[in-house]
């Protein structure tokens, strides 16, 4: 099959969360599996020339895109990456992408990702590469379904072109003001109460995606089951409910040539579940960097996230003292909220030979967080699939996760497998501080008895969640697409 993908982050290029991995990582499994494989992102200015070895293409010319009747230049760069088939397109236009983040709160944000759509679908066009699948990534992407049928529907070239429509994260939807539709130059009955794109007053790309996408999927089993629901919807339940027979749940694959303790550049001590001796050494490395008291019977818990209220720092915030009176040391790293950062700040200066914060970006300490600690706390409200458990189970740091989307599919609970002795880690339900506490706990009682402590890390360790498994689903998917474009076509 031939398969274009539209994103508005791809690692390594471009990364702000979850995102950015996937769509760094799974079309190079789709290209291993014999298809044909195209990825569109903006042109930051970030991403420079020589960094990435970018190429301009100069027979493609300069692109005209049209938004709002006003004319913008649209330069081609392309990439690729050692090992793989597969070639990146950068839409360069240095009025809307050399801005220095990804996102922004810029007036013009709508118009951004609307002259990005535009391009990709005018470079696809100058190419004459009709793809099968146009498989867009959340709400930045969500008007290319529309503008294939509608703005683009004269032109052949598309006639069997299906859409997927991945939703990473239902929180961000992509609302703006009724003239997104001037701008895009769509039907404006679109933007009419109870149109395609309305939603109450406002433009909603997310809204469009979902009814305008041929197949609609998100990143684990659970919480495509949750986002039908109003607790997790977000609004969206109602128009996901309209599209249930095609909406669908699979869950995101890691990247094991990067996150593999076994061969892992970025941890001083490689170990493997054959042999785990190893990692307490990286956890003396990372405690002496942290300045922290080492103590093989005390465990060190991990956190490594965005530091937002979706990722359940509201529980941490109201139990602070009930946490720290266990005996575990903690290491955080992330950015995000200001009331979450400055709650971090004053844990080390209450708690300065317990706590150890990082508050930025930091990949090389992440890797680090990852081999050295012993438990990995994630206790999302919500999380449609999340990776860091899964990088947790792979390097043997016993994840505690809240059982919400992908945490409840990917983390198996020690104390409800003790028959079988399958359990990977240890959840809870209710999204309570009592829960919580109640959880970590466990984890912490649990990590003194090495037996079971190492059964729990060697049954996380031997779980496969290889991008293989998913680029398969995602290609049944693409036929189920490609087979319903065919029939309306």
């Amino acid at each position: 099959m031939k398969i274009a993908f539209a994103a508005s982050e791809v690692f390594p290029y471009a990364k702000a969360g979850g995102l950015g991995d996937v769509v760094g990582a799974l079309p190079n499994e789709l290209s291993k599996l014999g298809h044909e494989v195209k990825v569109f992102l903006p042109k930051y200015n970030t991403i420079t020339d020589a960094e990435y070895k970018l190429r301009h293409l100069p027979e493609l010319g300069e692109i005209p895109v049209q938004i709002a009747g006003k004319s913008y230049i649209v330069r081609v760069y392309s990439s690729s990456q050692p090992g793989s088939n597969v070639v990146f397109y950068f839409v360069d236009c240095p009025h809307y992408f050399c801005r220095y983040e990804i996102y922004t709160n810029d007036k013009d944000e709508d118009e951004r990702f609307i002259l990005f759509s535009k391009s990709v679908i005018e470079i696809l066009q100058r190419l004459q590469w009709a793809p099968d699948i146009i498989h867009c990534n959340d709400w930045p992407t969500g008007l290319i379904p529309l503008l294939l049928r509608e703005n683009y529907g004269w032109d052949s070239l598309f006639r069997n072109t299906a859409a997927v429509f991945t939703i990473h994260n239902i929180a961000y939807q992509g609302r703006f003001a009724k003239d997104v539709f001037i701008k895009s130059e769509f039907d404006s009955k679109h933007a009419l109460p109870g149109g395609i794109a309305e939603y109450h007053g406002d433009i909603n790309f997310l809204k469009t995606a979902i009814l305008t996408s041929d197949i609609i999927n998100t990143v684990s089993e659970t919480y495509a089951r949750e986002l039908l629901t109003p607790e997790y919807g977000e609004g969206m339940n109602h128009y996901l409910s309209l599209r249930q027979n095609d909406f669908y749940g699979i869950l995101n694959g890691v990247d094991y040539n990067i996150w593999n303790p076994k061969k892992d550049k970025n941890i001083p001590f490689n170990y493997s579940m054959n042999d785990v001796s190893s990692k307490i050494k990286n956890k003396k490395v990372l405690l002496t960097r942290l300045d922290l008291p080492f103590d093989e019977n005390i465990p060190l818990i991990g956190i490594v996230s965005r530091l937002v209220e979706q990722k359940g720092f509201d529980l941490i915030n109201s139990g602070i003292d009930q946490l720290m009176k266990l005996n575990a040391q903690w290491v955080i790293l992330g950015n995000g909220q200001e009331i979450y950062e400055k709650m971090f700040r004053k844990m080390v200066k209450k708690y300065p030979k317990k706590v150890s914060v990082y508050l930025g970006f930091y990949d090389e300490l992440s890797h680090l967080i990852m081999a050295g600690a012993d438990i990995f706390l994630m206790p999302s409200r919500f999380e449609p699939c999340g990776l860091g458990q899964i990088y947790a189970l792979k390097y043997g740091t016993v994840p505690v996760v809240r059982r919400t989307g992908g945490l409840a599919d990917t983390v198996q609970d020690w104390n409800e497998s003790l028959v079988s002795g399958k359990g990977t880690g240890f959840s809870f339900y209710d999204y309570s501080l009592t829960a919580l506490v109640h959880s970590v706990r466990l984890a912490v009682n649990n990590f003194n008895n090495k037996s079971t402590w190492n059964k729990i890390q060697l049954n996380g360790m031997s779980k496969d969640f290889s991008w293989r498994k998913s680029a398969e689903k995602y290609v049944a998917l693409y036929e189920k697409a490609a087979i319903k474009r065919r029939g309306q076509t």
